[in-house]
């Protein structure tokens, strides 16, 4: 028996689950196709979907697990026989995120911004899809401060003998005999020198063959193959886009789950998926189709390609699936933000750790003067560079250059009517504009007035040259995935066990098979991961002992 467990993918998910593992004296095998470990965590904003913590309660905020699972159920819509596992981890999950989470993250030296913010702030309803108060806490240090305490630990375990990691080691078979999972089988790819993110070679210099009393699947989504996300698109939101972003690395390929669906496991919910409206091409790419999200304020006009301003709810950062959905129905594949430059200095963020230097760099001078001065320098390099980033000192002009991007589409004379219709409703303090009372209610938050939400003002008022800013979907995350238990354990299409296989993180649908249901409330990403990492590596030490 070459190790107790193998656990196949060296992300956030795989890292805590081995580490979690090895801690207990068990040997653990770690492999992982890239040249290094942290997967898609590494790239992350670091946001953690928490609840009744201190930064909550500094700020003002009231919050329980109760009007927790109230937002996360509205969110799901639940209505498949298959998602009784992905309920019963939902749940579980907002007690861990209410519960010993942040207590158990701090014990290990993670830190927070302590301004929470606002994500997926909802349809309208109290039983409908968002968040009802800001839960989105970002780690200090972001995705790279997120995985450090275990990358440390995998060091220190490596040192006492308990956990062996192989890079460069992709898998291509699980291996089971008489029903049960016995190991692994797979290919040594070549070394490859080039940088995190950029695709690497699949060139194979030698094979493996593993063997072990279990195996943890943590291999990510389907979300950098475009062919799997067509063929699994959902059609409840319309037709696919003809041209995608990726908002992942490319060896986010999805083959882990196809690995678990030879080997008998369940694939569910695999039409669940979580992208983006918001997506503008990288300037300086590094993976095939990078695209960036814009993480938006909630102030920005969103039109469609024609100009047609977005019905409410569809405001910026309000539903993303559901204005997913409403701009599939227009048969283009883009739509538009119209805003200020002085807006934009105040509202305009971008996800991932490498878009925020200021954040990941745990440099509080730098926070405090991008936060309040703006624009952070990633975003200034996206105003100069950026092909779908356009500023004019007149709306007249601006329109004549988003015209030129996409000739023919644009109808002037509704985007100016658009524009001074809303600037109309922000002459006095009173509105029946629903996106405007939001942001006036939105300014009552301390952390959305200091750092998020800019004063109202009208547009066509000469305060700054105005910016439109062309806007792509993007991929981002698999919400279903292979089926799992309570104990992370992978269930075949009858509901039993398969034993000697789990499954955690992205792989698993972040529990259950996707225990997000429809839609998601973000922060439950990397929370998701976390919590079946413990959970799966509690289900090897049960079957362990």
């Amino acid at each position: 028996m070459d190790a107790d467990l193998v656990v196949v993918g060296g992300g956030l998910a795989g890292l805590v689950a081995a580490t979690e593992v090895a801690r207990k004296g068990k040997r653990v095998l770690l492999l992982e196709q890239e040249p290094y470990l942290g997967g898609q965590a590494f790239w992350s904003f670091g946001g953690l979907f928490l609840v009744d913590t201190p930064e909550q309660r500094r700020l003002g905020i009231r919050d329980s697990a109760e009007l927790a699972q109230q937002d996360w159920f509205g969110a799901a819509g639940y209505d498949r026989p298959e998602d009784e596992w992905g309920r019963l981890l939902a749940q579980a999950y907002i007690q861990f995120a209410a519960g010993e989470m942040r207590a158990w993250l701090f014990s290990l030296g993670v830190r927070f911004f302590p301004v929470v913010g606002w994500a997926e702030r909802g349809g309208g309803l109290a039983t409908g899809h968002g968040n009802s108060v800001p839960r989105f806490h970002i780690v200090w240090g972001t995705g790279p401060g997120l995985l450090e305490p275990f990358l440390r630990r995998v060091e220190e375990l490596k040192e006492r003998g308990l956990l062996r990691v192989l890079l460069r080691h992709r898998v291509e078979e699980v291996l089971v005999e008489g029903g049960r999972v016995v190991g692994v089988a797979g290919v040594v790819l070549e070394e490859d020198p080039r940088p995190r993110g950029v695709p690497t070679s699949r060139k194979p210099v030698g094979a493996f063959r593993f063997r072990a009393q279990a195996v943890l699947l943590a291999t990510g989504g389907i979300g950098a193959n475009l062919d799997l996300v067509r063929r699994f698109w959902p059609e409840r939101v319309g037709p696919p886009p003809g041209r995608l972003l990726s908002g992942v690395p490319d060896h986010v390929d999805g083959q882990g789950l196809l690995l678990a669906q030879r080997a008998g496991a369940r694939l569910v919910n695999l039409d669940r998926m979580w992208h983006y409206p918001e997506g503008v091409e990288n300037h300086t790419p590094l993976w095939t189709r990078h695209g960036i999200r814009i993480l938006p304020g909630p102030s920005p006009l969103w039109v469609d390609a024609t100009g047609r301003r977005l019905p409410p709810p569809l405001f910026p950062g309000f539903d993303a699936l559901e204005t997913l959905r409403y701009l599939r129905g227009t048969g283009f594949d883009w739509s538009w933000f119209v805003l200020d430059l002085r807006t934009l200095k105040r509202e305009f963020a971008l996800s991932g750790s490498e878009q925020n230097p200021d954040l990941t760099g745990r440099s509080w001078p730098l926070v405090l003067k991008n936060r309040l001065l703006g624009p952070a320098a990633p975003v200034k390099a996206f105003l100069t560079r950026g092909k779908d980033f356009l500023l004019a000192e007149d709306l007249s002009e601006l329109m004549r250059r988003m015209d030129a991007l996409a000739p023919g589409v644009l109808d002037p004379s509704r985007l100016e009517r658009e524009v001074k219709a809303r600037d109309r409703e922000l002459l006095n303090p009173f509105a029946k504009d629903a996106q405007v009372l939001a942001v006036h209610a939105f300014r009552r938050y301390l952390g959305d007035r200091l750092f998020r939400v800019a004063k109202p003002a009208p547009l066509l008022k000469g305060r700054g040259p105005l910016v439109a800013v062309r806007l792509w979907t993007l991929t981002r995350k698999t919400l279903g995935g292979i089926q799992t238990d309570l104990k992370g354990r992978a269930l075949t299409p009858s509901g039993a066990p398969l034993e000697g296989l789990f499954a955690a993180g992205e792989a698993a649908g972040f529990g259950g098979g996707a225990f997000h249901g429809y839609k998601a409330l973000e922060g439950t990403f990397l929370g998701g991961c976390l919590f079946t990492g413990l959970r799966a590596a509690q289900g090897v030490l049960e079957g362990l002992e």
